[in-house]
């Protein structure tokens, strides 16, 4: 138990963020997975609708600062370079 009102308030601020950070990733791995899934179809158009929607998704996540902006440039990397594979 926290022993200050400061010590107290932080644990009711780190709890409060860490259920919106919690949503945010689940957003953006949610985005991912249905990008890897039109690509594992094998179905252009909708990987490129949902490429682009998981690029949306994991920018917002790097500038709301859930995620750091080398990871998210990363990840939208390894997207890119999986649907350049299903293009060719």
């Amino acid at each position: 138990m926290p022993t200050t009102d400061s010590a107290a308030k932080r644990a009711r601020v780190t709890k409060k963020k860490g259920k919106i950070n919690k949503s945010r990733r689940t957003k953006m791995r949610t985005a991912i997975k249905q990008f890897n899934e039109a690509v594992a179809e094998e179905n252009v158009e909708l990987a490129e609708e949902n490429l682009r929607k998981a690029k949306k998704t994991i920018d917002k996540v790097a500038s709301k600062g859930t995620i750091h902006k080398n990871k998210a440039a990363r990840k939208k990397s390894k997207l890119d370079r999986k649907f350049n594979q299903l293009a060719k």
